[in-house]
């Protein structure tokens, strides 16, 4: 793809000048397609996700269109969250920097109202909440009756957290001949609605949207056992040692539990969710952005707005929502040409399915990888340490402990046990305070038994309202097996087939006698590799050569079976 430099975009002295104050010559994809656009004055839609350079997109044509000697508010930015509102602020200040007359404002709940009020007395440009903008516009502290351009940031968020109506609010109670700008990486009704009845005429602009989401980022995911994933992120955090993380949640309940094992197992970590103040939320984004934080744990809407470019690792420890979340997810690793890092946490072949629809849908190749041994774990560690002791060895002029060394000696102490202790002591010990995750055993799909493991057959099934967990319940109640100990279960329509310890079989065969499940009584028999075509029927009459038609449903009933590990 050729690359446009922002001297091409026929962009005023000032902005070029602050621009190339940041830093910033070449154009993102959405930054060359979106600018020209806005700047002839049409109403535009730009579709693409986060981390692409939206804010500079429709920011340096909506500051080009303002007049500096007039104090009304020209120019409103709507974004869904606070974080996101003092970001974009933050930019337009700093593209603003070499205009005079400019003023900005960023208007969102949780902080003081006297204080948004004063500024927006001088503001020609306002980026805020819809909540509290209409806030603002109720007590009059706000008035958008000389509004020459409004933007709508992340739209698709903005409408899924219920903000549909204020923003159908704002926009009618601005002039018809008022620019719209709206920017969302998803195209729902609800969007294609707000477009036919708020834009005229609107130009659609559109990155590539593979390139966004796979580019320098490494995706890969780990399916570990039931009730051990904050011992797999614990392991895995130890063996990248990752510079700067985030961690990402479908709760804030989850994100409150990681956060508080992850900093009982002394890594640095922080939450970041809805139900924080904002003096917390502001606190938890400082020092994750100056680095004091290694660890960010969050949930998606709580995420929106932070732009870090050196985040090395994403992991997903919740499977995401949806495609888009994973996409909003992963885009915070690999930014500014930079590689990274994309992590998902499974429990369970359904999850990995789940994980692996979603990679086909991105055109993502997401890779399998096994939850380093601590051994492999420890190795890490020691290739890090002895890399920083080269390091420093190389930058060192002058070895102020060198007397404290030669006395030790002189005491007796051998060299090689005193470099030991020392490196100790400055790296802390090498052990780990977690069990090891063993890799998961590969279960046959050709129904032969797994090794150590017999197959019982019980009577009651899909049609039974029966669960995996009913089963598990079941057996674990009665035998002394543990809910892990129990292999692979199968629901079929009318019975269920369960892989046992060889070991415990006996006992499960005899405690299961005279049992009911979901309130049916139940036959449990060994299962024998002659009856497995009859056990994949949906009923009596398939297995006793009943019609052909009740045969073809069972054959269709046995391909819709559900498997379970």
């Amino acid at each position: 793809m050729n690359q446009t430099l922002f001297t091409q975009l026929s962009l005023t002295p000032e902005i070029q000048h602050a621009l190339d104050e940041m830093g910033f010559e070449t154009a993102t994809e959405i930054q060359s397609s979106s600018i020209p656009v806005i700047q002839q004055g049409y109403d535009v839609i730009g579709r693409s996700q986060t981390g692409t350079g939206k804010t500079i997109a429709f920011g340096i044509p909506a500051l080009e269109s303002i007049d500096p000697s007039d104090r009304h508010v020209q120019v409103l930015i709507l974004c869904p969250t606070r974080e996101l509102a003092v970001q974009a602020c933050d930019e337009l200040k700093k593209l603003a920097r070499f205009m005079p007359g400019i003023k900005a404002a960023d208007i969102y709940g949780g902080a003081p109202m006297d204080r948004q009020i004063s500024r927006l007395r001088t503001a020609n440009v306002v980026v805020g909440t819809p909540g509290r903008v209409m806030d603002h516009m109720r007590r009059r502290t706000l008035k958008l009756h000389h509004l020459k351009m409004i933007v709508l940031d992340e739209a698709d968020e903005m409408l899924s957290m219920g903000f549909r109506e204020d923003i159908e609010t704002i926009l009618s109670e601005t002039p018809e001949e008022r620019q719209t700008v709206l920017f969302s990486a998803t195209m729902p009704p609800e969007i294609l609605a707000l477009t036919q009845k708020y834009q005229r005429d609107p130009q659609l602009v559109e990155v590539n949207r593979k390139q966004v989401t796979v580019e320098n980022i490494e995706q890969s995911y780990y399916n570990v056992p039931m009730g051990r994933k904050m011992d797999a992120l614990n392991l895995l955090l130890k063996y990248y040692d990752p510079k700067r993380c985030m961690i990402f949640c479908n709760t804030k309940k989850m994100v409150d539990d990681i956060t508080g094992y992850l900093c009982r197992h002394d890594i640095q970590a922080e939450g970041l969710h809805g139900d924080m103040k904002q003096s917390q939320r502001t606190k938890v984004m400082d020092s994750f952005k100056q680095g004091k934080t290694v660890v960010l744990v969050a949930t998606d809407v709580a995420a929106r707005g932070i732009d870090v470019s050196d985040i090395d690792y994403v992991i997903n420890y919740d499977i995401p929502q949806n495609t888009e979340y994973y996409v909003h997810r992963i885009g915070r690793t690999g930014r500014a040409g930079r590689s990274g890092k994309a992590i998902t946490l499974c429990s369970g072949y359904r999850q990995v399915e789940v994980l692996v629809r979603i990679g086909r849908l991105v055109k993502a190749r997401i890779q399998e990888e096994m939850v380093p041994s601590i051994s492999q774990i420890q190795e890490k560690q020691r290739e890090r340490s002895i890399r920083q002791v080269e390091e420093a060895m190389k930058e060192v002029t002058e070895l102020s402990y060198e007397p404290v060394v030669d006395q030790l000696v002189s005491r007796g102490y051998d060299a090689k046990m005193l470099a030991a202790v020392l490196m100790e002591l400055h790296f802390g010990s090498q052990g780990c305070d977690v069990e090891e995750i063993k890799a998961p055993v590969r279960r046959n799909r050709d129904n032969k038994d797994q090794a150590g493991y017999r197959k019982i057959s019980i009577n009651v099934g899909r049609v039974q309202r029966v669960a995996p967990n009913h089963i598990v319940g079941a057996i674990t109640e009665r035998t002394h097996l543990s809910g892990k100990d129990i292999g692979k279960i199968e629901i079929y329509d009318n019975n269920t087939v369960v892989s046992i310890p060889e070991k415990g079989l006996d006992e499960t065969l005899a405690q299961m006698k005279n049992l009911k499940i979901c309130g049916n009584p139940t036959v449990t028999t060994l299962y024998r590799s002659s009856d497995g075509e009859w056990r994949r029927g949906s009923s009596r009459a398939s297995r006793a050569g009943g019609s052909p038609k009740k045969k073809r449903h069972s054959e269709k009933s046995y391909a819709r079976r559900k498997i379970y590990n």
